[in-house]
């Protein structure tokens, strides 16, 4: 390996171990990584510049835009009541009602989002209720990791590998991962109610006062609303029409942005959909490719897939779940979406060495990296938000109490979906 080579691996992996040691923000480290490399010699500006994916910022700007403009309305907030109302205020059905609605939302909304509009919403309906509010929100944590693996735009993972492989739209997504993402969902209810039945009961009085809670006062801005769900709806035919009309899923999330924004009218409301785009992720995302684009450049990923070839004699069966399990339970101890970032060219040139149906592997990436985020509470950032909001409320989640829910139900859905993988791609 030549020298370039090796400095690109430790500024990489210095990057990485600082990011898990969480001393310092991960944008921060991820950005001062990224301009070592390329102050280094290691990539010139202009050949990082080509690698940091404006697809993935540009769908991830567009659907952060329309969240924050519809999260005005109140529309999350009235879902939520309308379901703890539907379960009769009992809160087995409430916990399985949050859940499925989480697990929804989550597939068509980014995770961090999902959680940030649903658990003050949680919190509302245990007090109403009084009942412990943990076993919703780690529930409702798993729920969202899961959800967010049905389609291209659920999890940044998804939107990483559907910008990085064009062939992979998003009905590709919804046809392939949704079927396992529903068996999954089906088995984990069952398991909730197991380990949280104990603690899921209250008085028929405070049910009553559950049912007695009016969903129609969340709505704040019905004019708004109108307008927020024929954009939403609009964009999400866009996602499924891209390939077909010839427009990137970044086009077309940014358009609805700027429709929904020209509807709206009002330097106000501007402001409102910029400050609700996740800058710090945004930028979190372009120190990365720029970290990743060093290790492609200068051969190291050619190598590693070489590497990988070897070790698995470039069977397609043993490539696939070396990679499922491999995302796994690294994306449970590690962020997923560095980890991602390096599988992608790896992946590729998995393809240069000889292995020429790659779908499952990319299936397996998805699956792999995405549900492994349930493994552990620094898995995904979804996690580590409803743990910061659960300690502000005086209910912390530590790392221990959330492994011991977490990681049994992680390597559940890794065996489901190995069953899936093989039935459905390797037989």
């Amino acid at each position: 390996m030549e020298q370039q080579g090796i400095w690109a691996i430790g500024i990489f992996l210095l990057t990485y171990g600082l990011i898990i040691s969480e001393k310092v923000h991960r944008t921060v480290l991820a950005m001062l990584g990224a301009l070592i490399m390329i102050a280094a010699g290691i990539v010139s500006q202009e050949t990082a510049l080509e690698h940091i994916d404006f697809n993935t910022l540009g769908l991830l700007a567009g659907m952060m835009m329309m969240v924050g403009i519809t999260a005005e309305t109140g529309l999350f907030s009235y879902v939520a009541v309308k379901a703890a109302k539907l379960a009769k205020g009992e809160p087995k059905r409430i916990l399985v009602a949050l859940v499925l609605v989480t697990a929804l939302a989550s597939a068509f909304l980014d995770n961090v989002t999902t959680v940030l509009l649903m658990v003050p919403v949680t919190f509302s309906i245990t007090r109403q209720l009084r009942i412990h509010p943990l076993p919703f929100l780690l529930s409702q944590i798993i729920a969202s990791n899961v959800g967010g693996t049905a389609t291209l735009i659920g999890d940044p993972p998804n939107i990483m590998i559907g910008s990085a492989v064009k062939e992979l739209t998003f009905m590709a997504f919804i046809s392939n991962l949704t079927p396992v993402i529903l068996i999954i969902i089906l088995a984990y209810l069952p398991l909730f109610l197991l380990m949280f039945g104990k603690q899921l009961k209250t008085s028929p009085e405070l049910q009553r006062s559950v049912m007695e809670m009016d969903e129609r006062v969340m709505i704040t801005d019905r004019k708004l609303l109108r307008r927020c769900l024929w954009v939403l709806g609009l964009t999400i035919l866009g996602f499924f029409l891209h390939q077909a009309i010839h427009l990137e899923s970044a086009t077309v999330a940014l358009a609805g942005a700027f429709l929904l924004l020209l509807l709206t009218g009002g330097e106000q409301m501007l402001h409102k959909a910029f400050a609700s785009v996740e800058w710090v992720t945004i930028f979190f995302f372009i120190g990365l490719f720029v970290l990743v684009s060093g290790l492609v450049e200068t051969g190291v990923i050619a190598e590693l897939a070489g590497q990988a070839m070897e070790l698995t004699g470039g069977n397609l069966a043993a490539s696939s779940m070396l990679i499922l399990w491999l995302s796994a339970i690294a994306s449970a101890f590690l962020d997923n979406i560095p980890f991602v970032a390096t599988m992608i060219p790896l992946i590729q040139e998995m393809g240069n060495l000889g292995i020429h149906n790659l779908e499952p592997l990319w299936w397996s990436l998805a699956l792999g990296a995405c549900l492994g985020g349930n493994g552990t509470l620094i898995g995904a950032s979804a996690n580590l938000i409803v743990a910061g909001l659960a300690a502000k409320e005086g209910y912390p989640i530590t790392f221990m109490r959330y492994l011991k829910v977490g990681f049994p139900l992680m390597l559940l859905s890794m065996v489901i979906s190995s069953l899936y993988i093989y039935l459905r791609y390797l037989i």
